[in-house]
């Protein structure tokens, strides 16, 4: 896949991004694995104006190409990368329910199976950072090496995955995971969750489960 058609995958994974209603407005970001970087969504345009060329190449050493303003974020989606050189794309978003979830700084558990579409048994939420500074990088690279999928404290999500589509898939897992856990925890002090053992099971499973994706 060229450098267009790969930018205009990830226009079109904003604009499916927001009609999910994942993101509001410019608020989330979108980028994927490119060369010996990525290219990412670039700052404060609004999706629809977006076309391929606008999209930001940024090297692995935080290098952007002459004359573009790559979003904001650019940092952590650049520790993403640096974390899991296995995946090759990245979603985030400021996703209201995964975001009431990260406001109370709490990890989503294995309250159903689905949890394990982040590789692992929870979905974590690391500490808050202020956006776009490297202490919040440093924070996803620790989260990233844990989970595909992780919170943010009083920010939002990211989702990670092999390609655009199934990020995005990842990230709407996990909204409607973060929908389930403030549902649960409304009406039961304790949210009941999978024993280990069944997660293990199931985590097994999954190795061959998921969106079939190219």
């Amino acid at each position: 896949m060229n450098r267009e058609q790969l930018a205009q995958q990830i226009i079109d994974t904003c604009l499916e991004m927001n009609a999910l209603g994942l993101n509001q407005g410019t608020s989330g970001n979108v980028s994927a694995r490119y060369q010996e970087g990525m290219l990412i969504t670039p700052s404060g345009i609004p999706y629809s104006k977006l076309t391929p060329d606008m999209i930001v190449y940024v090297d692995e050493n935080g290098v952007c190409e002459a004359g573009k303003v790559p979003s904001s974020e650019w940092h952590f989606h650049l520790a993403c990368y640096l974390a899991r050189p296995e995946l090759n794309a990245v979603v985030h978003n400021h996703a209201v329910n995964s975001t009431a979830v990260s406001i109370l700084n709490v990890a989503i558990p294995a309250l159903h199976y689905m949890v394990a579409v982040t590789g692992t048994e929870h979905v974590p939420c690391i500490p808050y950072a202020t956006f776009g500074t490297q202490d919040l990088a440093d924070y996803v690279t620790e989260g990233m090496r844990q989970s595909k999928a992780i919170l943010m404290q009083h920010h939002g999500m990211i989702a990670m995955e092999m390609n655009l589509e199934k990020a995005l898939w990842l990230a709407n897992e996990v909204e409607v995971l973060a929908s389930l856990y403030l549902k649960v925890s409304s009406v039961s002090e304790k949210v009941p969750v999978l024993s280990d053992q069944e997660m293990r099971t199931v985590l097994d499973k999954f190795k061959t489960y998921g969106l079939k994706s190219e």
